[in-house]
């Protein structure tokens, strides 16, 4: 199961907040019998008297009961429509780009949340003009908007916890194993932590494949055809990229087709859906298959007061719709994604560069461990337990797969 990770890391204990009326009032011509649930599982059954001002008035065996709307769920023929009098609560979330196989999971969280909620609680997915792709994490804490995605890589300085995921050649080869380190990540206190400096709660992973480079130009036929060149590479993979002899540059995501256009950079590293989501398959002309990097590690984090403020209803139809947003994801990226990767090669004409065990044995021993060491080192002198984060990682490969 997913797991929720800070401030609202705490059981719904929603109250069931049940009054019994100081005077009798007349039972309704017809009144039918209803069930009245919290979140948590508590129920009271009697017959509807009245709905009004968002109160179940019903007639129990524990006599005649008020019941707040807002602190449960009707069940049964009698229950009314409910329809909020100020409208629906409204998040907005702020993203990037377009609609593609990154924000798959929060395309069906949204559909979720609104099915189980009846339109109640809606996820406004916005790509674009709410923040920057570098600012995510400051809207997020001036309370901005109430829900983005952001990625580790863009700004290491803002989330050190999150680092670690994003270190070179760490051995994570599936999507599912990309799931599990990074839930132990957002669990471990120093990283909860991390994130409430910016009054942010982590919901979900955004777990991407290994990355690989589509170039311009002349396609390199050796190792030291990299050196000096420039790519775009963020985070550990930029260690992976300088490694090569090249020269790693952080560019957000939408920005690196111009890029590769303007000659800014001459390669670029992405997963392969944002190979296609971001043009650079358009232009590219050699990819590399199997140098797999590593990573980025993009989570979904909602805006810690405004999950604390929701009802719990609208609280439970969030949470309770997070693990299958995520397996859809996987799903989505395995099935419809990867699907169209093949076809873009072949279309543009890419040419397809696959290296031989020897090299990338030498090229993961002259990277992963220092980038590793370094990483540790810089970051304990910054007040991280990056031994420790470094070691859960490390030991949740081991212990799951």
């Amino acid at each position: 199961m997913f797991r929720l990770f800070g401030n609202a890391n705490r059981s719904l204990k929603a109250a069931f907040c049940v009054y019994a009326t100081a005077l009798g009032m007349p039972t309704l011509a017809g009144a039918q019998q209803v069930t009245l649930e919290t979140v948590d599982g508590n129920t009271v059954t009697g017959e509807l008297v009245e709905f009004r001002d968002n109160i179940y008035v019903i007639d129990s065996v524990l006599g005649r009961l008020n019941v707040r709307g807002d602190q449960v769920e009707c069940f049964g023929d009698a229950c009314p429509t409910l329809v909020s009098e100020a409208g629906p609560v409204v998040w907005d979330v702020s993203l990037w780009g377009a609609r593609r196989a990154f924000t798959e999971h929060l395309e069906k969280l949204a559909e979720l949340v609104d099915q189980k909620t009846n339109g109640e609680f809606v996820l406004n997915l916005t790509y674009g003009g709410l923040a920057a792709p570098t600012e995510n994490l400051e809207g997020i804490s001036t309370g901005s908007f109430e829900m983005a995605q952001f990625c580790a890589g863009y700004h290491p300085e803002k989330n050190p916890s999150l680092n670690v995921l994003e270190l070179p050649f760490l051995g994570v080869t599936t999507l599912e194993q990309e799931i599990a380190v990074s839930l132990a990540i957002y669990e471990h206190p120093f990283t909860i932590a991390d994130m409430a400096r910016w009054n942010a709660t982590v919901l979900m992973p955004t777990p991407l494949p290994q990355q690989n480079i589509m170039g311009t130009g002349q396609p390199p036929t050796s190792l030291a055809d990299f050196r000096e060149m420039s790519i775009r590479a963020t985070g550990g993979i930029g260690d992976a990229v300088a490694a090569l002899g090249a020269t790693p540059v952080n560019i957000p995501a939408p920005a690196t087709a111009g890029a590769m256009s303007s000659g800014e950079v001459r390669a670029v590293s992405f997963a392969p859906h944002a190979h296609m989501a971001f043009g650079t398959v358009d232009s590219g002309s050699w990819w590399t298959t199997n140098l797999n990097p590593g990573t980025v590690n993009c989570p979904v984090v909602a805006n810690s007061d405004a999950l604390e403020s929701l009802s719990p209803l609208h609280r439970e139809a969030l949470l309770s719709s997070v693990d299958e947003s995520v397996e859809h994801f996987v799903d989505y990226y395995n099935n419809v994604a990867l699907a169209a990767w093949s076809p873009a090669l072949q279309e543009n004409g890419i040419i397809e560069l696959t290296f031989g065990d020897e090299i990338l044995s030498t090229i993961n021993s002259a990277v992963a461990a220092p980038s590793a060491a370094t990483w540790i080192a810089q970051n304990t002198r910054e007040g991280v337990p990056a031994q420790e984060l470094y070691a859960l990682v490390i030991q949740t490969l081991a212990g799951n797969f």
